[in-house]
């Protein structure tokens, strides 16, 4: 097969955002009382509100029959003047560079379970919200565990290792910064229609490597329901590029017996792919603050976040909020991205 270069608005290198805010959107002071306000209304509906012993509570995630998370329609969760703005983080992710980051949520006027419900909100109102985990929850909270990542069923949520660039399920996902780390922590982006394209330019031959079935692993369990097989990439119909990527994800897929060793031309390409998403010229790393709530088109973009240092108090710990967002475009294709 010959591999052609992708085109479309989801290309792009890192010169061309790095310096250049138009891909964040800052809530104003009625952006951020009408999430308070939204929050505090759906809190008051399910008739369960937080009390002042457990303000500073970092509790697990909620399950998903919690009704104040139920990942319902925006009627839900109404925004008079910012839903109209989300609708546009909504276009830019889906016809545009494929991320956004919305700065000022005001997290810090809110108590941990009402975080987990503005999340939720905000999320509804980009796309619908997909559930995660064992427990089929609406968000998972990203911070340290203390797993060891070189374990085979290891989330990338729960260490602080390095991670390296690859893709979520669904089309889009959103994180919400409670807090940083300490130190590190960065999260580090790549347009993957970019990294495909040179890929085309310098290697075609490696290029059909990524349009043939790879093992997957789902970090699921041991039996054969967690591997699976897919290529890295597909042509969609419009002709647009949809990539899944994980290198850990596809290494630790090895530790099924019946997987195959990955051949010398698989681990070319993951060297290759290692070298362009790692390279200045395609990379930007943003900082994500307390408030800061980042979305991606996975589809077009992967992502990576840097090794971090924590503090020693468990309050002021890295801890971000995870949801999964499918995005229909015309009201109807759940995976227009």
């Amino acid at each position: 097969m010959v591999v052609e270069p992708a085109a479309g608005p989801g290309e792009w290198r890192a010169d061309d955002v790095r310096g250049n805010e138009a891909w964040i959107v800052r809530l104003d002071e009625e952006h951020r009382r009408e999430v308070l306000a939204a929050v505090r209304a759906t809190e008051r509906s399910t008739d369960s509100r937080p009390t002042a012993t457990n303000r500073q509570a970092d509790p697990r995630p909620a399950p998903a029959a919690d009704p104040a998370l139920d990942p319902g329609s925006a009627d839900g969760f109404p925004l008079p003047t910012l839903g109209p703005v989300l609708g546009r983080v909504r276009e830019e992710l889906v016809d545009g560079r494929g991320f956004v980051l919305v700065r000022g949520v005001p997290v810090e006027e809110m108590t941990q379970r009402e975080r987990e419900v503005a999340a939720v909100g905000l999320a509804r109102h980009v796309g619908e919200v997909m559930p995660q985990g064992p427990e089929q929850a609406p968000l998972m909270h990203v911070r340290d565990t203390g797993s060891d990542p070189s374990e085979g069923r290891t989330r990338s949520y729960e260490h602080r290792g390095r991670l390296g660039y690859h893709s979520d399920p669904y089309d889009v996902v959103a994180l919400l910064c409670v807090r940083p780390a300490k130190a590190g922590g960065l999260s580090a982006i790549v347009s993957s229609v970019a990294v495909h394209n040179e890929i085309v330019r310098l290697r075609p031959d490696l290029a059909e490597e990524l349009y043939r079935p790879w093992w997957h692993d789902r970090r699921t369990g041991d039996g054969p329901d967690s591997f699976y097989t897919k290529p890295i990439c597909v042509r969609r119909p419009d002709g647009g590029l949809s990539i899944a990527y994980g290198p850990d994800y596809l290494r630790s897929a090895q530790r099924c017996a019946s997987v195959p060793p990955l051949t010398a031309a698989q681990l070319e390409v993951m060297a290759l792919l290692d070298e362009l998403t790692n390279d200045p010229r395609f990379a930007m790393t943003m900082e994500l603050q307390a408030g800061d709530m980042q979305f991606l088109n996975n589809h077009v973009v992967l992502h990576s976040r840097t090794a971090f240092e924590d503090h020693p108090e468990p309050e002021r710990r890295r801890h971000l909020l995870r949801l999964w967002v499918t995005v229909p475009r015309n009201g109807t294709d759940t995976t227009a991205c």
